[in-house]
Parts: C-alpha cells; sequence; structure tokens
C-alpha cells in the first residue's frame, strides 16, 4: 500500500528529531512518534518502510503511523510530536454539580438505610436530575478529592459508632 501523505523533513527538522531521541528526556509518546517521522521521511533509506512495518516496529498500528503522517504534512512538526487533541472528553462534574453531591453525601441518608453507599449516591444523583449519569466510582472520586470529613457525626456518610472503653 502506498504513503498516502509524504513526509519530507527538512535537515533541520531530521536534525532536531535524532537530538530529540538522543537526549530521551521526553514522554514515551513524543519518542515513538519522532522515531516514526524519521521512518516516515521520503529518504532513499526509508524506501522499504511501509505503515505496516512502521507500525509492527514501533507497536503502533497502521492507522496511527498514517494519522502521524497526516498531522505532519497538513499541521506541522509540533502536532505530529503531540497526542491528537480529544474534543469530546467535556467534563460532566463542574463546581456546582460537585456542590450539590458533596451536599448530597452531608445529608441524611434515604430510609431504610444506615448510611449513603456510593451507589446510593449515584442513583440519587440520577433521580434528581442533577447530571444524565454517574457512575460510583465517579462519585467516590470526586468525594476523596474533597477535605470533607467523611465519618463526621454530623454527616450520614457513616454510621455514628458508640465507643465504649
Amino acid at each position: 500500500m502506498a504513503k498516502k501523505y509524504v513526509v519530507e523533513l527538512s535537515e533541520e527538522e531530521r536534525a532536531y528529531l535524532k537530538e530529540y531521541i538522543r537526549k530521551g528526556k521526553a514522554s514515551g509518546f513524543r519518542l515513538k512518534h519522532a522515531e516514526i517521522l524519521l521512518k516516515l521521511d521520503a529518504i532513499p533509506e526509508n524506501k522499504e518502510w511501509t505503515y505496516e512495518k512502521i507500525g509492527k516496529a514501533h507497536s503502533r498500528k497502521r492507522e496511527a503511523v498514517g494519522d502521524i503522517a497526516k498531522r505532519f504534512v497538513k499541521e506541522g512538526l509540533e502536532a505530529a510530536l503531540c497526542r491528537k487533541p480529544q474534543e469530546n472528553r467535556a467534563r460532566k462534574i463542574d463546581g456546582k454539580v460537585e456542590a450539590h453531591i458533596i451536599t448530597l453525601a452531608c445529608s441524611t441518608p434515604p430510609e431504610g438505610h444506615e448510611r449513603w453507599t456510593m451507589q446510593l449516591l449515584a442513583d440519587e444523583i440520577v433521580r434528581l436530575e442533577i447530571l444524565d449519569s454517574i457512575s460510583d466510582s465517579a462519585v467516590c472520586d470526586l468525594l476523596k478529592k474533597t477535605s470533607l470529613s467523611l465519618g463526621s457525626k454530623k454527616n450520614g456518610a457513616y454510621p455514628k459508632r458508640e465507643w465504649n472503653l
């Protein structure tokens, strides 16, 4: 299969990438992308390097190698070295939602329950239409990040303990 996007590195870019790899201080994917770009370079020594061979050599799929080549041709060297931006990763939990969840965790648990569990909190958040959906692990992660004392006697997170000393 012929290369759809032809990567033609300048002498400066080639030298920069070689030095970048030699130093080896960057994160793993940036180093891999630099190595891939050097193999994609349209020079005679790289004639036998296809997307498939480059992918196998660097534990990447052929499509990923093609994406790196495409980003280089369309957006330049820095874009090819970086990860593709993920626009669909919007945060569900902003400060307002976080405040609702913390308030709920500190409230009295539902009737028939001694304390709030993460699943009960997640179900209640959906029932109150604070969020469309949330997992119990997301609730747990959020509550871990707060300085809230979930063991306080006044909140419903944990049962009251009588200490008989």
